[in-house]
């Protein structure tokens, strides 16, 4: 009881901006699904802009501790969740011909996100942030990193926004690009996996990709590709943790305050056990559990996963300042095109070096 009572209205405020954010989500204006913005970035937004307009109210004592609870523990399930539609062994057979594209892709983002960030001498939380939600998944990846560099809410948003951006940007112009050039349909479901960000909008754009090309499997191809990058959650935050626990020690001494259990991503651990878990039960797909967990578990893990990430991102969106994240925005706005860029550059390249780029599903 004393749970719900110091957390209770916080987090029921969160469940009904991120119910409204998922239905807005689910919308579409003409030709135009509001898919490609999600159900996040609408949480964000509307959490923002109703502290903009009712300042106290994140600040107030009845709600500030479930709002907190909500930005920092339910991301955290999310990531758990999120495990529960990996398949390690699908995707790592199918995904394995993306594999150099995806490794190269990650590789240069981190390496831009990090050279940029010296060099504009920006925040280094949020340019990791960045960084990372370029290179793997976008706000999931932010979501895994977020706990284990201790970044805070405004760090979180600034970031969630520079990945939006692109990713809307992304998922109009690249099917269209990509055709252009002559990309064939499985080297564009590749490039749709490797240089867009969100499963959201790497969605949009594999399904606009199949209207323009004829052909079906691109979708499949890219979401494919896709949930391969997000594999990379558990090294690249695992060394960040490492990283960090390092540098705690070097500059903490002998003092002995620091604790590896207080960094390290524990949330990770268990999002590889329910990916290892829904890896098992799809070796048996002829068993009526495992079909069940595998047509009815996992589409509602799937599910919530998306709702608790639109939950936390609202409880981002109501601890931070829009004006200020405005003002601020300039030179994250200028990592995220970066690297963004790059992303697109070396995925095309390494296509074409490896003889994907003219390939056909």
């Amino acid at each position: 009881m004393k749970f719900f009572k110091e957390k209770g209205l916080g987090i029921v405020l969160c469940i009904i901006i991120a119910l409204i954010a998922t239905f807005l989500s689910e919308l579409s204006v003409g030709s135009f699904s509001l898919e490609v913005i999600g159900a996040p970035v609408f949480a964000i937004l509307m959490g923002m802009i109703i502290t903009l307009i009712v300042p106290a109210l994140a600040g107030n004592n009845l709600m500030k501790d479930g709002i907190k609870f909500t930005s920092k523990k339910i991301l955290q399930w999310a990531v758990i969740i999120l495990g529960f539609s990996l398949n390690i062994g699908t995707i790592l057979s199918v995904g394995s011909k993306s594999l150099p594209v995806i490794v190269s892709t990650i590789s240069i983002s981190l390496i831009v996100s990090y050279l940029l960030m010296k060099v504009l001498k920006m925040n280094a939380k949020t340019a990791t942030l960045i960084g990372v939600g370029s290179s793997i998944c976008g706000g999931s990846a932010i979501a895994a990193t977020a706990p284990v560099i201790d970044a805070d809410d405004s760090e979180v948003a600034q970031s969630i926004s520079v990945i939006f951006l692109f990713n809307v940007i992304a998922a109009l112009i690249f099917p269209a690009i990509g055709h252009a050039i002559g990309l064939g349909s499985e080297g564009f479901a590749i490039f749709a996996g490797t240089a867009v960000n969100d499963t959201s909008s790497v969605t949009a754009a594999a399904a606009t990709a199949e209207s323009i090309y004829g052909v079906e499997g691109i979708l499949s191809s890219a979401v494919t590709v896709k949930l391969t990058r997000t594999l990379a959650i558990i090294p690249i935050t695992l060394v960040l943790a490492f990283y960090r626990t390092a540098k705690a020690k070097k500059e903490g001494g002998a003092a002995g305050s620091f604790s590896m259990k207080k960094v390290f991503p524990f949330f990770i651990i268990y999002f590889l056990i329910a990916a290892i878990l829904t890896t098992v039960v799809g070796m048996f797909p002829e068993t009526s559990f495992c079909a069940a967990y595998m047509d009815s578990f996992v589409p509602v893990m799937k599910w919530l996963a998306k709702f608790f990430i639109a939950m936390a991102m609202c409880a981002i969106g109501l601890n931070t300042n829009i004006v200020t994240l405005v003002k601020k925005g300039g030179k994250p706005i200028l990592l995220g095109l970066c690297c963004w860029v790059a992303i697109t550059i070396v995925s095309l390249c390494v296509q074409m070096a490896t003889g994907v780029f003219h390939s056909n599903i």
